[in-house]
């Protein structure tokens, strides 16, 4: 069994756990917590999570969601998918950006995240976090679900490295300070 597998394994025992589920430990912080992976061991993480979407033999009720597919969600609902390859071919990729930040911020992926209630096992799982860049920065949305998730825990799957206070996607790109999450396993 690889590295990755057995990290995963664990992760599986961890998110049943009372302590995980209740926040314990953190020291009265933020239930947020990061699973830094390699980002070629991307597939294997995929395959890991949708495991655990058909494993019903799990003590919590896992909400799962992908922030690629939330982004591209919004794009639908605001009518401008089919617009963007061309938006980008005739004005660029910086303008296209620039224009896609200044339309979908953070409000709009909690839109599309945020459900009620919250009961005791629920645990957000948040992936895509690769695919959705450079659309959302991960450090920017777990700010502002903070307010919206403070009762149930919040798992972060990141393909890249954090060191408690930074984080940096594909093990990469320049970090960007988060200091409200733990790593796990």
């Amino acid at each position: 069994m690889s590295n990755i597998e057995e990290r995963l394994d664990k992760v599986r025992e961890l998110i049943q756990e009372p302590e995980f589920l209740e926040g314990r430990g953190l020291s009265n912080e933020v239930n947020i917590r990061i699973f830094c992976y390699n980002p070629e061991d991307e597939m294997v993480v995929r395959h890991f999570i949708q495991q655990l979407k058909i494993d019903y033999s799990l003590s919590c009720r896992l909400k799962i969601c992908n922030l690629y597919h939330t982004f591209l969600s919004i794009c639908e609902d605001m009518d401008i998918t089919d617009a963007i390859p061309d938006m980008e071919k005739e004005d660029g990729s910086i303008y296209l950006l620039n224009n896609l930040h200044s339309a979908i911020d953070k409000d709009e992926f909690i839109k599309k995240i945020k459900f009620e209630a919250h009961e005791y096992g629920d645990i957000l799982i948040l992936t895509g976090v690769g695919e959705v860049f450079p659309f959302m920065r991960i450090h920017s949305l777990l700010e502002a679900l903070q307010p919206h998730f403070s009762d149930i825990p919040i798992l972060v799957m990141y393909p890249g490295e954090f060191d408690g206070r930074h984080l940096k996607l594909f093990n990469q790109l320049q970090p960007n300070d988060y200091y409200r999450a733990f790593n796990v396993v």
